[in-house]
């Protein structure tokens, strides 16, 4: 239980900072963070520009645990932990946002520069005010809501801000468990707000594996004219995708804990093979995205697949490359009976009035790998799910009502 004067207190403080919310996710999002991966420059200046901000607003231990990446021109890919002391200085709440953001994509889909956000009709637009921003600053306001109301909780406080998440978090959180001793101690609290539903009430326990894959299709290319004097990759990688179809079948188990229940394998991206329409292609590729339940290892997947591929090598006479593009085998889930999706779900209830429930989703987060380190972790948050779309958005309410949520997680003991 928590004091519920102390509670009403935090939240009144923390709905004075409507205005200081509004200021900081704009400024934020006119500091451009988007990976090398996807063309951009990584996340130094607004790493900068946010610690800055945390020393501004009382903020006063860091920890940082950079990546060296000569692909960015600070030569640095920068991650830092800001800790509020509790009573416990071995006992921590974490939680884990990310200052990277994907780009913007096609700029004329945007009603306004994504880089200038805007306030309208209660909610802030612009590019990663949603993913992770809206969740970075609530955590930010709720622990700042402790400093300023003088409460020293329980727990010990963790506020990491982590890149490379958008790609794939080797200069990110997988960094940072990696580089040194251990980041969390057994009976850390730790929270990733990067996924949720609308109403709040899914908290993430578990996620599907992630296999995606791309295949080149090596045929003869030719004059459209005279097809027997070349071999159409286009033809057989057509058949390949239509037979990639019985993975469903090959794989059909179903659990209720997600949703949609069974394993997904979509074919998704397809490459330009000819450029007129009078040319047999030599050459195909096309990509595929998988999701696949806990239960099944990748191996066997792999397996099948390799199977299904040597099938039409033999049949239409061509040689098929397979190439990996995302490989994650999903960790055991957390249970639902954890201590942090417990806390939690006191803590939505309160704020949200809202009944949680332990689910899991076929979408990654960093979870995952902490999760393999036999770590206990919930993720959630309440979201409008608007994230990598163009006019991203996030509800002012929303950031002010997960700061509550969070403040509450700092209060309980």
């Amino acid at each position: 239980m928590i004091d519920p004067e102390i509670f009403r207190r935090i939240t009144k403080r923390i709905d004075s900072y409507r205005e200081a919310i509004i200021e900081l996710q704009i400024a934020l999002c006119a500091v451009s963070a988007v990976g090398p991966e996807n063309g951009g420059d990584g996340e130094m200046l607004k790493a900068n520009f946010l610690k800055n901000r945390l020393l501004q607003m009382g903020f006063k231990n860091f920890r940082h645990y950079d990546a060296k990446d000569q692909r960015v021109s600070s030569g640095i890919r920068p991650n830092f932990i800001s800790t509020i002391e509790g009573k416990n200085k071995n006992k921590f709440i974490w939680i884990i946002t990310h200052m990277d953001i994907v780009p913007p994509g096609e700029l004329r889909l945007w009603s306004h520069d994504p880089y200038s956000a805007y306030v309208k009709n209660g909610h802030i637009f612009g590019r990663g005010v949603e993913d992770n921003q809206q969740d970075m600053v609530a955590s930010i306001f709720a622990a700042k809501a402790m400093i300023e109301e003088g409460i020293i909780p329980d727990n010990s406080i963790n506020l990491a801000f982590v890149s490379d998440e958008e790609t794939s978090s080797n200069m990110g959180l997988y960094y940072m468990i990696d580089s040194a001793g251990p980041l969390f101690n057994d009976d850390d609290l730790i929270v990733v707000p990067d996924s949720g539903n609308p109403e709040g009430s899914l908290i993430e326990v578990a996620e599907k594996s992630i296999l995606w894959l791309c295949f080149k299709t090596i045929g003869k290319q030719c004059h459209g004219s005279n097809p027997q004097l070349g071999n159409n990759a286009f033809v057989a990688a057509s058949h390949l995708v239509t037979k990639l179809v019985k993975l469903k079948k090959l794989f059909p188990r179903s659990d209720p804990l997600f949703d949609p229940p069974q394993s997904t394998f979509e074919p998704t991206k397809k490459e330009a093979n000819v450029g007129n329409i009078n040319t047999i292609p030599g050459e195909d590729i096309f990509c595929m995205d998988c999701r696949v339940l806990p239960e099944y290892d990748l191996q066997d997947v792999m397996k099948a697949i390799q199977i299904i591929v040597q099938g039409i090598e033999k049949q239409f006479k061509v040689q098929i490359e397979i190439s990996t593009a995302q490989y994650v085998q999903s960790a055991k889930p957390t249970s639902p009976d954890a201590p942090i999706v417990q806390m939690l779900t006191k803590a939505i209830q309160e704020v949200y009035n809202v009944k949680a429930y332990a689910g899991g989703v076929g979408a990654g987060t960093v979870a995952s790998y902490i999760r393999k380190k036999n770590c206990p972790v919930a993720v959630w948050s309440k979201t409008n799910q608007t994230a990598h779309q163009p006019d991203e958005n996030c509800p002012i309410d929303n950031m002010l009502g997960n700061a509550k949520v969070f403040a509450h997680l700092f209060l309980q003991k």
